[in-house]
């Protein structure tokens, strides 16, 4: 029994899960820059997650961040300690990993990102049903159409439709997907239908998916000689894959598209396709994660969980 006044508590006194808590959003803010951006990431408020990064500071003694009105650059020795303490959060996880193992029960948060028009359509409405397998799991969606680098960002799983770059991440493919070259009638009726290759350089506007390093500066098309890559161009381009569609239902050009992801127009008579001759290659509808998520049960079973629910709504039945 203890007797006496109790202990005096003092600055330096951080709670276990507040500090790997601060730990978690200083590391996020490095990475993303600002304290809004790496608490928002952690579901965390700019305000809570300005109190962590500070009472890190006065924990540790030092400044961990240069800030001005426009940025948050970290310190010398905030970048020293970021590298550890990435460190020190990748160790706890693969920890936290070994234990779900043991208890077989896949637990935690799941950071899954995925193309906008893919996340909304496929992955986006088999979330809950995953969750509702595994109730002690959370999921966390990230939709763009943009290259991501799951390292950097921290995250678990990236689905993605296309043909990946090689890179040491392990890759899972749910299913090859047919893509097609689309147009609306409007379209067709006022520019005539493209021909050949050659005729689809010349005289149509094609409708571009461009960011910086988007790999569809190019389409690659299956000819009776073999693939041939076009550089295609046109007055319209965007960034998200679903205004595309949009701009070729208004007629405004021709589009590449995964044939799941403009079925429905097709059904309907909306969008045509065109060159049916020589399609575009197919793409790879696939997952990519770092080879130590292998460890982690709640990867592996989201993993699983998606390729055989996404094959069923990407491949139409036979």
């Amino acid at each position: 029994m203890h007797i006496g006044p109790e202990p005096a508590h003092t600055q330096d006194d951080i709670a276990p899960m507040p500090y790997i808590e601060s730990l978690q959003v200083f590391v996020r803010v490095v990475e993303l820059g600002s304290i809004t951006s790496g608490g928002r990431d952690l579901r965390l408020t700019p305000a809570v997650a300005s109190k962590r990064i500070k009472e890190l500071e006065a924990h540790l003694g030092v400044r961990l961040f240069n800030r001005t009105t426009r940025s948050i650059i970290p310190t010398e020795v905030g970048q020293r300690f970021y590298e550890e303490a990435k460190k020190v959060l990748d160790s706890l996880e693969a920890a936290e990993a070994v234990v779900a193992n043991f208890s077989d029960r896949p637990r935690g948060v799941i950071r899954v990102t995925a193309p906008l028009g893919v996340g909304r359509r496929i992955i986006a409405p088999l979330v809950p049903e995953f969750v509702k397998a595994y109730p002690e799991t959370e999921v966390q969606m990230r939709l763009s159409d943009r290259a991501v680098d799951l390292m950097s960002e921290r995250l678990d799983v990236a689905l993605f439709v296309g043909v990946p770059k090689d890179s040491n991440l392990k890759l899972r493919r749910i299913a090859e997907v047919d893509r097609v070259l689309v147009a609306a009638p409007d379209y067709i009726a006022e520019h005539g239908a493209p021909s050949s290759p050659q005729d689809l350089l010349k005289n149509h506007n094609c409708l571009l998916l461009r960011y910086p390093r988007s790999p569809e500066y190019f389409w690659q098309l299956q000819t009776a000689s073999g693939l041939r890559k076009l550089e295609v161009s046109g007055k319209f381009d965007a960034d998200d894959s679903d205004v595309l569609t949009e701009w070729a239902l208004a007629g405004h050009g021709i589009a590449n598209k995964p044939r799941f992801d403009i079925a429905q127009h097709l059904a309907s008579g909306a969008l045509v396709q065109v060159m049916e001759d020589t399609p575009p290659s197919p793409s790879i509808f696939g997952c990519l994660y770092p080879h130590r998520k292998l460890q982690d049960p709640k990867v592996r079973a989201f993993v699983d969980f998606m390729t055989e629910r996404g094959q069923r709504a990407v491949v139409p039945p036979s």
